[in-house]
């Protein structure tokens, strides 16, 4: 099977129809930068729960919320929601008690052209190098999402300036021109930077990539991950089973935020968040066989986890120089005794017996 799919991606040119949105660019060249120990290293297989989706923890959500990358017109940047859509769970992971925390994608599309990408595709383990490399991402309050890059002529893109700059990081205006106002950059800024990052393959782990990916979700939180949408595009509900070996070539990425167990075929499924909007699919989300590489959807996995973000902003000053106190990222391999005790709680809810 894995040399057949080998066989298959050396012949089968990359492009595969109108949703091809994942290349990996010229300036990404660190796939993986990470030095804590992976999930899968310390969480056993039996460990962990049948089912477990971060949207649903004892009722309380942790995810970011849905994001549509296609308004308010068509960019392809599956890559840079699919990346920070799980960075951005993370810290909200981490940082359960305040108010969640939504990355710039705008500011990606902007200056992170050479390594993560543009409108017209792009990576998500290029958008993890690329934060790495600049320091930090600025929160989406600096620079909302505009669905423009700098090479994009759809709708007003041609009409707005994307370049790299220090006004398109961060910036506010204070009223209308007519009365004077003016819109300027601002220099301090919240913002989160990534500590380090990596990879996981059906490729290198067809056997055991469904206990790795699941450690490392119920660990750390979301991934970001590959997947070929063209089958996804009229998907209306339910779990697809598609192992269609033509249908394996990842042209978009998505974030998986936990799984399940379909106690009518006995198979492990993903659940999987798409960005195209809550009108699509469920609720903007989808189900998906795990351990299969459906659609590909275990072919380009990757995590990051987030370093230092901001996490209270006080009365700011107009540049924001006094709004600068920091919370940090604390790696559950670092606290082993509470991640079993939450794995002991687990299998205390279902009766200590696999399904």
């Amino acid at each position: 099977m894995l040399f057949s799919i080998t066989l298959l991606l050396a012949a089968v040119p990359v492009a595969l129809g109108r949703h091809d949105e994942y290349m990996v660019l010229e300036g990404h060249d660190v796939r993986e930068d990470y030095h804590s120990p992976l999930p899968h290293t310390y969480i056993s297989e039996d460990e962990l729960p049948d089912n477990f989706n971060w949207g649903n923890v004892n009722g309380k959500s942790y995810l970011t919320h849905s994001l549509n990358q296609h308004i308010p017109q068509y960019c392809g940047s599956c890559w840079a929601h699919g990346a920070l859509s799980a960075l951005g769970d993370r810290i909200k992971i981490t940082n359960s008690s305040k108010d969640e925390i939504d990355l710039s994608i705008q500011y990606v599309l902007n200056c992170g052209t050479h390594m993560a990408g543009s409108c017209h595709g792009g990576s998500h383990t290029g958008t993890y190098q690329f934060i790495k490399s600049k320091g930090h991402v600025p929160y989406d309050s600096c620079m909302p999402y505009m669905a423009c890059s700098q090479e994009s002529k759809e709708g007003f893109c041609q009409y707005v300036d994307t370049t790299c700059s220090a006004a398109n990081t961060c910036k506010t205006c204070d009223t209308f021109a007519g009365m004077g106002g003016a819109c300027t950059e601002i220099d301090y800024y919240p913002n989160s930077t990534i500590s380090e990052y990596g990879t996981y393959s059906f490729m290198t782990s067809p056997k055991d990539i469904v206990h790795k990916l699941k450690s490392e979700i119920y660990a750390r939180g979301p991934v970001a991950t590959g997947v070929n949408a063209e089958p996804l595009v009229k998907y209306e509900g339910g779990i697809v089973t598609d192992t269609k070996l033509w249908h394996m070539m990842v042209n978009h990425i998505v974030s998986i935020v936990g799984w399940g167990l379909d106690e009518e075929t006995g198979n492990d499924y993903w659940i999987v968040r798409n960005s195209w909007g809550q009108y699509w699919g469920e609720m903007g989300y989808f189900r998906i066989l795990a351990g299969k590489n459906s659609l590909g959807i275990e072919m380009e996995v990757a995590w990051a986890n987030p370093g230092s973000f901001t996490v209270n902003n006080y009365p700011c000053f107009e540049n924001g120089e006094n709004c600068v106190k920091t919370a940090y990222y604390k790696d559950p391999s670092k606290d082993l005794d509470s991640l079993k005790l939450r794995l002991a709680g687990e299998k205390t809810k279902k009766g200590g017996v696999r399904g």
